[in-house]
């Protein structure tokens, strides 16, 4: 049985990974996780500077999911170059690092400092508010996100990965934008705007006022969105949004991801990867299924 895929010339031992922002570097997980089984792990979005985030109270349940307005905290890309990396070194893993920033320049001085550094690919979080466009993400307009890609593309030493809003009406035309301007695959989807108030006290729950909606309630607009953008598309897509489980996995890729990540379960399960994998598998020999490729965008018109 082969679970080996390929995104941009990088090889995957199996198709799950880990979703930025859910999993730290791994090492949160290391007792419950053996990291050496994952497809890669995608580390929190790091930026050329230590991020302080979003104040608190910045994270509520929904249903179905959970609101994050975290605003990408993290302690900016020389701790991960001198912490993160070698820890992840470690392992047998394909390893992702996750860039952010609020301008382009900001972003590019991230990439040139991984250029040389044990990371297989980036994936460009573009959902961030750009100050420069008016606090729009680069990812809700098409021409902003042709720009940064184009950009970070001439400076990439690794294959980039575009992470895209599905906060925009078409997301073929941002999928189609981020592929012209060069983008090595897709992943696809960010969290989606929403809002909770305490009806009690007649108050916003998150600080922010708003935040990233994610978990199981995302997943059924996420398909449709990959289903979409893989016809829009020639560039791999690793699809996200609610997977708690391998059957939800397995929707992504006959929808036509060829990966997926698992993000929001992780913090219900720890194990949550491991077993998405593991019912990848059992699934493959159930239906005599001999590569997992076979898979890939199999949904019968």
């Amino acid at each position: 049985m082969n679970t080996k895929v390929n995104i941009a010339g990088v090889t995957f031992k199996n198709p799950v990974m880990t979703a930025s922002g859910t999993f730290g570097s791994g090492m949160e997980y290391g007792e419950f996780v053996d990291l050496n089984r994952l497809g890669a792990v995608v580390t929190k979005g790091v930026a050329n500077v230590p991020w302080a985030g979003n104040p608190t109270p910045r994270v509520a349940e929904s249903y179905g999911g959970m609101l994050n307005a975290i605003g990408l905290q993290n302690p900016g890309v020389d701790v991960l170059i001198e912490r993160d990396l070698p820890f992840l070194k470690e392992y047998d893993t394909n390893v992702i690092v996750n860039v952010c920033g609020k301008t382009i320049e900001d972003y590019l001085e991230v990439v040139e400092r991984l250029a040389d550094e044990a990371v297989d690919m980036l994936e460009i979080n573009v959902s961030c508010p750009n100050v420069k466009e008016g606090a729009i993400a680069f990812g809700q307009r098409a021409n902003s996100l042709y720009e940064i890609t184009s950009r970070i593309k001439e400076k990439a030493r690794q294959p980039i990965i575009m992470k895209l809003s599905p906060n925009v009406t078409d997301i073929t035309e941002m999928a189609k934008a981020a592929e012209a301007a060069g983008a090595d695959a897709l992943s696809m989807i960010n969290t989606i705007t929403g809002m909770k108030i305490d009806v009690h006290r007649r108050k916003f729950v998150l600080a922010n006022k708003t935040g990233g909606l994610s978990g199981p309630a995302v997943k059924p607009v996420a398909v449709r969105m990959v289903y979409q953008a893989a016809h829009a598309v020639k560039i791999p897509i690793i699809g996200m949004g609610g997977i708690a489980t391998a059957e939800d996995a397995i929707e992504f890729l006959l929808a036509g991801a060829t990966a997926v990540a698992v993000g929001a379960m992780n913090f219900v399960n720890p194990y949550a990867t491991i077993e998405v994998i593991d019912g990848m598998e059992a699934y493959m020999n159930q239906h005599g299924i001999e590569d997992i490729a076979e898979l890939i965008g199999a949904v019968e018109e």
